[in-house]
C-alpha cells in the first residue's frame, strides 16, 4: 500500500502563494528601481541614446528568443500529447503509469504551458546576455582585410560569426528540448513503449521524434560547415601558435566538408525509411550509426593519423606557411605589423660628458609608486586626505621647458573619516569632494628627499615653508581645483543648499586650524527635488534618510557613479576601460583621462591572450585595477575618454577612427555617442598618453611575435621573455615605465612608455621596447634590439650589480635598522650616452621626528656590462663617480667634478647604540675604511682579504641588530 502523499492546507497554499508573489514583487521593484536610477544617470551624461538602445535590445532578445523557444517547445509538447493514443496498451508498465496520466491530464494546459514558459524565460535571460553580438551583427561591416584561407573579410568573423554559433547552440537546445519533452509524453501516454508485444512506437510518435532527430542531424550539417571557418579561430597544438595548421587544413577541413554532406544525407534517411518506405527505426538508426562512424573515422583517425604520419617528422617545414600566418595575422590583431625595429650596440664606457646628456636632466628620480605615501603626509592637512596607493606620471611645460611630473589629487577618502566624521550627514553631505591638482617635477628631489612641490597648495600660495622645499609659484594652476569625481569616490554624496542657507560642505582648511565651506554649483548629479526620487533613493541606497533628513531640499542633487573608470564603463558599456585612469590640468580645469580598448576574440590566426594576465605587473591591484578575466585576439585604443573631475560630464573621443568596431559601435548607438578625433582640443591632446595595459599586451606578445621567420619561431631560439621587477620581493612582471627621454633613432626628446625585454630563462639584455605618440597623434612603437650585444646587463642583473658595493651594503643594513626601512624604487635603463645607464633611487621610510613616509636619499647608477656603479646622495654625484671610474680604468686624468659640489652624504643617523651594537657598527665602518683604502692602493691581495672582513662586519652587525631588537 502506498504512502499518500501529504496536502497542504489551504491556508498554507494562500501564504506559500501570498510569499511567491511578495518576492515577485521585491524583486521587479528592486529591479525598476536600478533602472528607473540608472535612466536618471544616462540623462545627466547625456548618454541616454546608450541606455535606451542596450534596454530595448535586451528586451526585444528576451522576447525573440524566449517566445520563439517557448513556442517551439509547447508545440511540441502539445502535439506529443495530441498524437497520444486513444487506448494505451494494458501492459503493466503502461498500468503504472495510469495515475500520473489521471493527474496530467484535466491540468494539461498549464503544466505543458507552463513548463513551456519556464523554459522560455531561461531562454530569455540567457539571450538578453548577448545584446552585444546581436548589436555588433546588426551594425558590424567590413574591415578590408581577409583571411588566409577563404579570403572572407574579417567582419565576417568579428560581427557575424559569434552570433551564428550562438543562434545554433539555441537551437541545439531547444530541438533536444523538444524532443525529450516530446519522448517523455509518448511513453506517458503509451505511444512509446518498453515492453509487451507488437510495434514499440506508434506510427504517430515515431514520425513525431524521428523528425525531431532529423531536425538535429541537419543542424549537426550546419554545425559542421560553421566548423570550417571555426578553424581557423582555434589552437594550432603542434606549434603552439593560432589558427588552423597543417593537418586542419589538409585533413580536417575536408573532413567537416564530407561529414556535413553526410548529415543531411543522414537526415533525409531518418525520415524517409522511419516512416514512408520501411516505417521501423532499424535503417535509422543505422544511418545514425553511419554518421558517429564516420566522425570518429574521417574526423577523428584520418587527422590523426596524418598528424602523426605526415607531419610530426616534419613539423618545422609542413607548419611554416601556417605559422607565418598566426605571425601576420597576430601582429595585425594588436597592432605591431607597424613596429619599427632597430639595432643598437652601445658602448661600455662611460663619456667624460655624460651628465651634460639633454636626457640625463630628464631622468626620473621621484617613483610614482613609492611617494604616494609622501604626497599624502607633507600634503594632506587633514586625516582624511588621500592621494591613492600610486600616483601618475605626465608633462607640463614651465617657462619653456616640457618636463616629467609626478601628479595627483587631493581626495578626500571615506574610509580616513573618523569618530562623528562617518555619521550620515557628514559622510554624506559635508564630506563631499577634494581639493588640489598636486604636482612636482619628477627629477627634482629637495630638503632631505622630498618632492619638490609645484602647485595643489591649499593655503593659496601663502605656505610657510622655504622656497627651496616648495615652489611659490603655481607652476600648474587651476581654475577649479574641487574634485567631486575621483578614483577613491566610493560613496555617493549630496549636494545643493535650500536658498540663503550657509554653505555647509567642507572645503578646504585655514590657518588656525579654520576652514572654509562651499556648496557645489556644478551641472553633476541628478535632482532629489520630490518625493518619488528621494523614496527611489531611499529605496536604491536603502536609507531612510532621503525620506526624513532635512539636509535635503529642493535644490539638492545627488553625485553617484563617481570612480571616472566606473563612469566611462557604464556610459560606454561596449568599451574595455584601462586599468589606470590619471589626472591632468586642461583649460583650468582638472579631469581624468580614460583610455577605451575594442576587443575582438575572433580573428582568425591572431592569438588570443588572457587580458588579465597579459596586463598584470608588480603594480597591478596597488592603485591600478586588474582586468577582468576575457581572452581576446584583437585589441585598439579606439577611444580616449575624459572625466570633469568637478561636474563629472564625460566625453568619449574617437581615436582610432580606422578601427571597424569602433564605427560599428557608433552606428549602433546612433552615429553621436563617440565624437570625431577633430574635437580633441590641442590641450588635452598634450597629455594624451599611450595606454598601459595595450603597451603591457603588446610587449607580452613581442617576446615571441618579434620573430618574423616562421621557422626560427618554431626553434624558439630567439624568444625573449619580461623579467621579473627586481625591486620586489614577489615575482611578478617589471612594470612599463613612462619617461620623457630620447631612445636611439628618435629625433627629439619624447614622453613614452618603456620596457625591457630578456632572452627567455637568461637573465642578460635583449631588447627594449618604446610606444609613444607623434605630433599628429599616430602611435608609434620602436623595438631596439640588443640580442647581439653579449653581456648586457638585465634588470635583475643590474640590480645585484648596483647593491654589490660594500658601501651600498652598509648603508641598506643601517637604512634597515628599526625602525626605519629601506624602499628600492623604479629601475630604469635608459639608452644614455651611446650606452645603457641603469639608474635606481633609494628611499628611507620611518626614523625619528615623524618622518614616517618615504624620503629619496640615494641614487645608484650603473653603466655599460656593470664595470662602472655610481652610489651618490644625488644623480649628478652618482654619474660623477662612474665617469671617474672609467677614467681611471683608461689610464686617463680624472676628469673635474661636474655641476656644483654635492653636498655630504645625507645617511641618516640610526638609532642611539650601545653595547654589542655600537662595537659592530664601529667595526663596520672600520672595515670599510680598509676596502676603500686597499681599493685607492691597488694591492688586490689586501684588497680581497678587506672584502672579506667587510662581509664579516657586516654579519656582526646583523647578529648585534637582532639582538637589539629582540625584546626581553
Amino acid at each position: 500500500m502506498r504512502t499518500p502523499i501529504p496536502r497542504v492546507s489551504r491556508r498554507g497554499r494562500r501564504v506559500m502563494g501570498t510569499l511567491a508573489v511578495l518576492l515577485v514583487l521585491m524583486t521587479v521593484l528592486s529591479w525598476a528601481v536600478d533602472a528607473y536610477t540608472d535612466w536618471l544617470w544616462f540623462a545627466e551624461v547625456k548618454y541616454t541614446n546608450v541606455f535606451r538602445e542596450v534596454l530595448t535590445t535586451r528586451i526585444l532578445m528576451f522576447l525573440a528568443f524566449g517566445t520563439g523557444v517557448a513556442a517551439l517547445v509547447a508545440a511540441n509538447l502539445f502535439l506529443a500529447f495530441r498524437l497520444r493514443p486513444l487506448l494505451p496498451s494494458g501492459s503493466p508498465a503502461q498500468r503504472a503509469l495510469d495515475r500520473y496520466r489521471m493527474a496530467l491530464t484535466p491540468r494539461v494546459r498549464w503544466v505543458l504551458g507552463g513548463t513551456a514558459a519556464l523554459l522560455g524565460v531561461l531562454t530569455g535571460l540567457s539571450a538578453q546576455g548577448h545584446w552585444q553580438q546581436w548589436l555588433l551583427f546588426r551594425n558590424g561591416g567590413d574591415f578590408g582585410v581577409v583571411d588566409p584561407q577563404f579570403k572572407v573579410d574579417l567582419g565576417f568573423y568579428v560581427f557575424e560569426y559569434p552570433f551564428w554559433r550562438y543562434l545554433l547552440g539555441v537551437a541545439f537546445t531547444t530541438t533536444v528540448l523538444c524532443l525529450l519533452g516530446a519522448l517523455a509524453l509518448h511513453y506517458l501516454y503509451g505511444g512509446v513503449r518498453l515492453e509487451g508485444s507488437g510495434d514499440r512506437m506508434s506510427a504517430a510518435a515515431r514520425a513525431h521524434l524521428t523528425a525531431l532527430v532529423a531536425a538535429f542531424v541537419l543542424l549537426k550539417a550546419v554545425a559542421y560547415w560553421l566548423d570550417r571557418r571555426g578553424m581557423l579561430l582555434g589552437q594550432n597544438q603542434s606549434t603552439d601558435v593560432a589558427g588552423a595548421g597543417y593537418t586542419d587544413i589538409n585533413a580536417l577541413l575536408p573532413a567537416k566538408e564530407i561529414l556535413a554532406w553526410i548529415s543531411i544525407v543522414v537526415a533525409i534517411a531518418i525520415l524517409v525509411f522511419s516512416n514512408a518506405v520501411m516505417r521501423n527505426l532499424v535503417w535509422p538508426g543505422a544511418a545514425l550509426a553511419l554518421l558517429g562512424l564516420a566522425a570518429v573515422a574521417v574526423g577523428g583517425i584520418y587527422p590523426a593519423a596524418v598528424q602523426a604520419i605526415e607531419v610530426k617528422p616534419n613539423s618545422r617545414e609542413k607548419e611554416a606557411d601556417y605559422i607565418k600566418r598566426a605571425i601576420d595575422s597576430t601582429r595585425y590583431g594588436y597592432g605591431l605589423d607597424k613596429v619599427a625595429r632597430s639595432t643598437y650596440t652601445p658602448t661600455t664606457t662611460p663619456p667624460a660628458d655624460l651628465a651634460k646628456d639633454p636626457s640625463v636632466s630628464n631622468v626620473r628620480l621621484l617613483d610614482p609608486a613609492v611617494v604616494s605615501e609622501t604626497y599624502t603626509q607633507l600634503q594632506q592637512v587633514r586625516g582624511f586626505y588621500d592621494f591613492g596607493p600610486k600616483l601618475d606620471i605626465d608633462r607640463y611645460t614651465s617657462e619653456g621647458k616640457t618636463q616629467d611630473y609626478v601628479v595627483g589629487v587631493r581626495e578626500i577618502n571615506p574610509n580616513n573619516l573618523r569618530d562623528n566624521q562617518t555619521n550620515w550627514q557628514n559622510r554624506h553631505t559635508v564630506y563631499t569632494h577634494g581639493y588640489g591638482f598636486v604636482g612636482a617635477p619628477a627629477d627634482k628631489v629637495v630638503c632631505g628627499g622630498q618632492p619638490y612641490f609645484s602647485s595643489g597648495f591649499l593655503d593659496d600660495g601663502k605656505q610657510t615653508q622655504s622656497s627651496d622645499c616648495v615652489d611659490r609659484g603655481d607652476k600648474i594652476p587651476t581654475e577649479q581645483p574641487r574634485v567631486y569625481y575621483g578614483e577613491l569616490m566610493s560613496d555617493y554624496s549630496i549636494v545643493g543648499k535650500q536658498g540663503s542657507d550657509k554653505d555647509i560642505e567642507f572645503d578646504k582648511p585655514t590657518a588656525g586650524g579654520q576652514q572654509t565651506n562651499f556648496t557645489y554649483d556644478g551641472k553633476g548629479g541628478v535632482k532629489v527635488d520630490n518625493l518619488l526620487r528621494k523614496s527611489l533613493f531611499a529605496l536604491k541606497y536603502r536609507e531612510a534618510n532621503f525620506l526624513l533628513s532635512s539636509a535635503l531640499n529642493d535644490n539638492s542633487r545627488v553625485l553617484y557613479v563617481r570612480n571616472p573608470r566606473d563612469r566611462v564603463e557604464k556610459a560606454a558599456p561596449f568599451l574595455t576601460v584601462d586599468g589606470d585612469p590619471y589626472p591632468a590640468v586642461v583649460n583650468g580645469r582638472i579631469v581624468w583621462i580614460v583610455d577605451g580598448y575594442t576587443t575582438s576574440a575572433t580573428v582568425p590566426y591572431s592569438q588570443r591572450v588572457n587580458l588579465r594576465d597579459a596586463a598584470r605587473d608588480a603594480q597591478t591591484g596597488t592603485g591600478t585595477v586588474a582586468q577582468v578575466r576575457q581572452d581576446v585576439n584583437y585589441m585598439r585604443n579606439s577611444v580616449k575618454a575624459t572625466v570633469d573631475a568637478y561636474d563629472g560630464t564625460v566625453k568619449l573621443f574617437a581615436w582610432d577612427e580606422s578601427d571597424p568596431i569602433l564605427k560599428a559601435w557608433n552606428k549602433a548607438f546612433g552615429g553621436k555617442v563617440v565624437e570625431p578625433k577633430s574635437a580633441i582640443s590641442p590641450e588635452l591632446m598634450a597629455h594624451l598618453r599611450y595606454p598601459e595595459d595595450l603597451f603591457k599586451v603588446q610587449r607580452d606578445l613581442l617576446t615571441k611575435f618579434h620573430v618574423s621567420d616562421p621557422k626560427q619561431f618554431f626553434s624558439g631560439d630567439d624568444f625573449w621573455q619580461v623579467p621579473d621587477d627586481p625591486t620586489h620581493d614577489t615575482k611578478s612582471p617589471q612594470p612599463a615605465y613612462y619617461l620623457l627621454t630620447q631612445f636611439p633613432g628618435q629625433e627629439k626628446q619624447t614622453f613614452q612608455l618603456t620596457a625591457s625585454m630578456t632572452p627567455r630563462n637568461r637573465p642578460n639584455l635583449a631588447s627594449m621596447m618604446s610606444a609613444y605618440y607623434a605630433s599628429d597623434g599616430t602611435p608609434k612603437i620602436d623595438l631596439i634590439d640588443l640580442a647581439s650585444v653579449q653581456g648586457l646587463l638585465g634588470p635583475g642583473l643590474a640590480q645585484q650589480k648596483l647593491l654589490s658595493s660594500p658601501e651600498v651594503n652598509r648603508d641598506i643594513a643601517l637604512f634597515n635598522t628599526a625602525p626605519s626601512r629601506l624602499i628600492k624604487g623604479n629601475l630604469l635603463t635608459l639608452p644614455i650616452g651611446g650606452g645603457l645607464l641603469y639608474v635606481e633611487p633609494l628611499y628611507i621610510q620611518g626614523g625619528t621626528g615623524g618622518t614616517n613616509y618615504p624620503q629619496a636619499k640615494k641614487v645608484l647608477v650603473t653603466f655599460g656590462q656593470g664595470d662602472y656603479v655610481g652610489y651618490g646622495d644625488t644623480l649628478e654625484a652618482a654619474l660623477d663617480q662612474i665617469v671617474r671610474q672609467a677614467a681611471v680604468a683608461a689610464g686617463k686624468p680624472t676628469p673635474p667634478t661636474t655641476g656644483t659640489p654635492t653636498p655630504p652624504t645625507t645617511t641618516p643617523t640610526p638609532p642611539a647604540t650601545s653595547g654589542d651594537l655600537a662595537a659592530a657598527v664601529a667595526k663596520m665602518q672600520a672595515a670599510i675604511d680598509e676596502v676603500r683604502r686597499t681599493q685607492a692602493s691597488g694591492d688586490f691581495e689586501a684588497y680581497g682579504k678587506a672584502l672579506k672582513n667587510l662581509d664579516t662586519a657586516i654579519k656582526e652587525f646583523e647578529e648585534a641588530q637582532k639582538k637589539a631588537s629582540t625584546p626581553r
